[in-house]
């Protein structure tokens, strides 16, 4: 506690109050209430008003921190004022207790009866909690802290480490293996005598470049045994460039002690002596390593023209790297630091202040910008392989050689030696850590912030990562009640749902819809009567009172249901946007209608719509026709995927297009998914110039959350059609940034307020114009590709939202690759996709994980109004990477054509 207090001034925070005479009650949802509380300061306890939480509910996150704050402090501050109250420290034992597990059988609840919380401000406080509150991520210093260690063994929630796997990790002997093995870094040539285990050798270790296992059995016969190894080790060719070896004890208990000998390679008899010394103190699971002192590369120091160089000491350089488990479970390099010290002592955490990476390079001699960036690019593909090494191993392990079936890694830490083979740098694995590489980041966070430095992004990753996946759990379990199931493009819902624990229950008007047999329940229930849908939402309801069903959120993601949902949410009472909303942005003219009356703001939403006029008859044409310019857009007034969509010239035209959608396209199953359950109206659009944009964003409360912006090509006029997008967008971030106001200012003046939506717009110069608002997630490729390009995943955003709860999500997305995809039809692309083999081709392309597909119509129809039916991607470091692939790719199977031109529609991704 006192250095908690410590660290806190250290940061120029107050001190934590003690609010625990009025104990936290859980009778409520997170909040706050007056009330009175002591702080505790230097010279004890005194009296101060404070704003005090009035409790605590079921669905509250609680992210639970086990032991000492230091490591762990700016993780605390960040979660705290991300989600208030939502990160806790247990400093005793005594503030928590586990009991048998309610949902897992064998498992165990973590309690907390006590725990100090973080807010916004960086303001702390002692809590207490009757009844106790139940933490929904667990982590903490299980290398150092055994009552840590017991109290997250065996829980039921997600649990970021554990002892065993600490232990392994602190392990250099077994981490190097991991690295050396299965990321294929680079590690110091070691030879490691290992007394033989009741488990057998350590798990990696098989095959590991650079490592000389040696088992040793019995006393008889070790010493001519250790000599021979030693031997051939010293003189071999692995030994050749290095002079020097240390000798150590490896194991987790051994961390950070420093305990070594250092000899040169000539010198075997000592080093013998050495080994034997340490293997007589060692216990069970521990090894004795013999590795090469590998130096740190010397490079050109710079020098003056004035000034004659100075002798410089042999200096050793460590690079400690924090990488953490992110989005959808990829490792992510969170911050680089780098410690310096005399080369005949090795460098040691916490024995100097850290450094950044630049410069430490500069300061080493490689002073080109264009070659630090490369040297920093390697090191991130490097901490990130050898996380992602570390991660499969844990994979293979069992639930009791984890500590636990929900125990992972989350964070974890590298160090690396930067080092030369022949003329070029190298950059060595020397070990892997749980807590060390963090103190040391830590530290040199909180040193650039003494120096005005904004805040890294080492805090913000990690608690985004722990936050996470404590909003995973609580929706383990949960009852979802679906309306509509849509069509295969949405199958991966099905895959999502288990992956998230949810049970979900179908409301569906196909009886024989392929999702019957997936859901938890199955209501088939015909709706596709669209303007009937305040009647349809009372049958809804009775058929799932009828059930039984109490469901935590109702949830739509199919175009034609949006408004039937947010029906049945209100008289469920779940949480919803008035369907009066949805309403307005599920017919296009009255949005932009609405929207021209919205002139408050700056700008106002007006700013942003689009003259249009509702079409119902033919006389209606004329009225539309003197009152916008020519060309003009006709389109569906309830359509979906563009069809219908036409660019008309004339009044000729635009009755022509109305007489054939009028004909054609009368009732749902005359298209069905197309909106033509809300009947076959159109309106007529003012053209608008400019290059056309998606922006999918998450809105909770009226508040942004998040927000994702691809580009479109250029599409098939006269018909509108979408040929290919990117992702992320080639735009500039002003211009991304209007997109993404102007779609969040036209939701909320719509009154959406809360949930995931999908608005397109276009930009000319004079800034962004809506096209329309789809008041549910995006379709066709969108959920794939955010979550590929960025981690996050907009239909677990949907379903907290509809549970009532605030998604967490990247404050500060970074694209992790780029995307470029086209899009397939039947009418063109049916020969090739069928009898010439290419979908197969493209599937054995995507078990590779060389193209992204998007199958979005199981039998595409091949008519004068067809939609796309495949959209195939591939990814690069680069848009021009991604696109050059993907042309490449259309052109070997046909896709590309005269009449279907695959490198125009990409020559707009710049």
């Amino acid at each position: 506690y006192e250095l908690l207090q410590s660290a806190l001034r250290q940061e120029g925070l107050p001190s934590t109050l003690d609010r625990t005479a009025e104990p936290r009650t859980g009778t409520g949802g997170m909040g706050t209430g007056g009330g009175t509380g002591l702080e505790m300061g230097e010279s004890g306890l005194e009296p101060s008003t404070v704003t005090v939480p009035a409790g605590f509910g079921p669905l509250d996150m609680t992210v639970c921190i086990l032991g000492a704050p230091t490591a762990f402090l700016p993780v605390l501050l960040e979660g705290g004022a991300r989600c208030p109250g939502a990160m806790l420290l247990c400093l005793s034992p005594a503030w928590a207790s586990r009991v048998p597990s309610e949902t897992q059988p064998g498992a165990w609840s973590l309690l907390l009866s006590r725990a100090i919380s973080f807010e916004a401000g960086g303001r702390s406080a002692l809590e207490a909690f009757a009844p106790p509150r139940r933490a929904t991520y667990v982590t903490g210093a299980f290398a150092t802290a055994a009552w840590a260690a017991e109290l997250a063994c065996d829980l039921d929630c997600p649990t970021g480490g554990s002892a065993p796997l600490a232990h392994l990790l602190e392990d250099p002997l077994a981490a190097r293996g991991v690295l050396a093995a299965r990321a294929a870094l680079p590690v110091p040539p070691t030879l490691a005598f290992v007394p033989l285990r009741p488990g057998g050798a350590l798990p990696g270790l098989d095959g590991a470049p650079g490592l000389r296992l040696v088992q040793l059995s019995s006393t008889a016969g070790q010493d001519s045994l250790i000599e021979e190894e030693l031997g051939a080790f010293l003189g071999g060719a692995a030994m050749a460039p290095y002079t020097q070896v240390a000798v150590r004890p490896a194991g987790w208990r051994w961390r950070g002690s420093g305990a070594r000998s250092t000899h040169t390679k000539v010198e075997g008899a000592a080093v013998a002596q050495a080994v034997r010394g340490w293997l007589r103190s060692l216990r069970e699971e521990e090894s004795v390593l013999v590795e090469a002192l590998v130096p740190t590369a010397r490079l050109p120091a710079p020098t003056s023209p004035t000034c004659s160089a100075s002798p410089r000491p042999p200096m050793a350089l460590r690079i400690c790297t924090v990488v953490c488990r992110s989005w959808g479970d990829r490792p992510q390099l969170c911050q680089v630091a780098c410690c310096v010290g005399r080369a005949e002592a090795p460098v040691r955490h916490g024995a100097a202040l850290p450094q950044g990476l630049d410069s430490a390079l500069q300061q080493w001699g490689l002073t080109e910008p264009g070659q630090q960036q490369a040297l920093g690019a390697r090191l991130r593909r490097a901490a990130e392989a050898a996380m992602a090494a570390i991660l499969d191993m844990e994979a293979k392990l069992t639930p009791e050689q984890r500590g636990g079936t929900r125990v992972q890694t989350d964070v974890m830490g590298v160090d690396f030696l930067l080092t030369c083979v022949g003329d070029s740098l190298e950059l060595m694995a020397l070990s892997a850590n749980m807590q060390r590489c963090l103190e040391t980041c830590g530290l040199a966070e909180a040193m650039g912030r003494s120096m005005g430095e904004p805040t890294g992004d080492l805090p913000r990753l990690l608690a985004e990562t722990m936050l996470h996946r404590a909003q995973c759990h609580l929706l383990e379990g949960k009852d979802i009640l679906l309306i509509g199931a849509g069509g295969v493009s949405k199958s991966f819902v099905w895959d999502a749902a288990r992956d998230y624990g949810l049970k979900i229950h179908l409301v569906e008007s196909d009886p024989e819809h392929f999702a019957a047999g997936l859901a938890e329940t199955f209501l088939p229930y015909d709706s596709t009567e669209h303007q009937r849908d305040e009647e349809h939402a009372e049958r809804v309801v009775e058929l799932v009172r009828a059930r039984g069903l109490r469901p935590h959120g109702c949830l739509c993601y199919w175009d034609d249901c949006v408004v039937l949902a947010a029906l049945v949410c209100q008289r469920l009472g779940l949480h919803t946007n008035p369907p009066a909303a949805v309403r307005l942005a599920k017919q296009k003219s009255r949005t932009h209608q609405h929207l021209l009356r919205c002139r408050q703001g700056c700008p106002p939403p007006a700013t942003y719509a689009v003259p249009c006029c509702p079409v119902q008859s033919h006389g209606d044409v004329e009225r539309a026709a003197a009152a916008l310019p020519f060309p003009a857009v006709a389109k569906l007034e309830y359509g979906a995927g563009a069809v219908g969509v036409r660019l008309v010239e004339s009044a000729s035209e635009c009755h022509a297009h109305a007489e054939r959608l009028w004909r054609d396209l009368r009732a749902d199953a005359d298209h069905p998914g197309i909106g033509l359950g809300w009947g076959n109206s159109m309106l007529l659009m003012e053209y608008v110039p400019g290059t056309e944009h998606d922006v999918d964003l998450v809105l909770f409360e009226g508040q942004l959350l998040g927000a994702w912006v691809s580009d479109n090509g250029p599409t098939r006029v006269p018909a509108f059609l979408e040929t290919a997008a990117c992702m992320p967008s080639c735009l500039p971030p002003d211009r991304q940034a209007q997109l993404v106001r102007a779609a969040q200012q036209c939701c909320l003046a719509c009154g959406l307020v809360d949930g995931v939506f999908n608005v397109e717009l276009k930009l000319g110069p004079g800034g962004p114009r809506l096209l329309e608002i789809n008041p549910r997630m995006g379709g066709f490729y969108l959920r794939d590709w955010i979550r590929e390009v960025y981690g996050a995943d907009l239909l677990l955003a949907a379903v907290l939202v509809a549970c009532g709860l605030r998604p967490v999500l990247p404050a500060r997305p970074a694209a992790r690759t780029h995307l470029a995809g086209v899009m397939c039809l039947a009418s063109l692309h049916g020969p090739a996709l069928g009898a010439s083999g290419g979908l197969a081709a493209l599937q054995a392309l995507q078990a590779r994980g060389l193209v992204r597909l998007n199958r979005l119509f199981e039998q595409p129809e091949a008519d004068e109004y067809e939609e796309p039916c495949l959209s195939v991607a591939c990814s690069g470091e680069t848009h021009r990477d991604a696109c050059l692939r993907l042309l490449s790719l259309c052109q070997a199977l046909g896709i590309d054509s005269p009449h279907y031109p695959v490198a125009h529609f990409l020559s707009h991704f710049k």
